[in-house]
């Protein structure tokens, strides 16, 4: 990918289609609630456009309520599938914790007690008893039969990427000078420098999360809507209507 790709101000949305990509929520029910709402409430002015929700992934961890947001999230495709769910590094780990009680994988030493916690279990309510690895092991079982069927196939049934128009959505970025539909699924998820640092343009403007920012970051080949919505109180998302690009941002309240 050279500088004969596509560059963010040149960049469209299919025609007649919006396009709105939300940022990471990290378990900010409440700031991903209002976003939908106020997307409806632009839909409703635009009753001739088709339009797609394209959510970015780490939609668990951190945050105070990861239970509420799956259960959102499978309510909000189950009434319209053009609500599509991309996979962060974080569904994918709590997808591993669950099958395996990792006691010092990213689930656990990054924001799962609290995912934990909106599932009623405390995962390492008794290390001070045992230590840290059986408490974790105790906890995972609790866990495993805190957590609905319905949640963890909710988890796997998310994809890595998607396209439209001029755009391709993942959570993490891509690894330049691999073509967008042979990317790894590890460099989706979690690629960081090597994406952010290159310079050139690529063949569809790249909009991401993963990596948080102060307030939305808009670069010639790139958009990362990752603004610490779980601690910051701000989830951000990026809206497309045809060669119309903006950014909107939910605020909400800052742990």
């Amino acid at each position: 990918m050279t500088e004969t790709g596509i560059h963010y101000l040149d960049a469209r949305g299919p025609d007649g289609m919006r396009l709105y990509a939300i940022g990471d929520v990290h378990g900010r029910h409440d700031l991903l609630a209002a976003m939908h709402r106020h997307i409806e409430s632009e839909l409703e002015y635009a009753p001739g456009s088709d339009w797609r929700i394209i959510h970015l992934g780490d939609y668990v961890d951190r945050g105070p309520d990861s239970r509420s947001v799956i259960d959102f999230l499978i309510e909000t495709r189950k009434r319209d599938p053009r609500n599509i769910m991309l996979a962060g590094n974080h569904d994918i780990g709590m997808l591993e914790f669950l099958a395996e009680a990792e006691p010092d994988g990213l689930f656990v030493n990054y924001g799962g007690v609290q995912t934990a916690q909106s599932y009623g279990v405390d995962l390492l309510g008794d290390a001070h008893w045992y230590g840290k690895a059986q408490a974790i092991a105790r906890g995972h079982m609790a866990l495993v039969k805190a957590v609905p069927h319905s949640h963890i196939d909710f988890l796997q049934s998310l994809t890595l990427s998607a396209t439209f128009g001029d755009f391709f959505f993942c959570h993490a970025g891509i690894r330049p000078g691999v073509p967008l539909d042979r990317q790894n699924q590890q460099d989706l998820i979690w690629i960081r420098d090597a994406f952010h640092d290159h310079p050139g343009l690529f063949s569809k403007v790249i909009v991401h999360g993963h990596t948080p920012v102060p307030e939305a970051e808009v670069k010639a080949n790139r958009v990362n809507v990752d603004t610490l919505a779980w601690k910051s109180g701000t989830l951000s998302a990026l809206a497309v209507n045809g060669g119309d690009k903006r950014i909107l941002a939910m605020q909400g309240k800052a742990f």
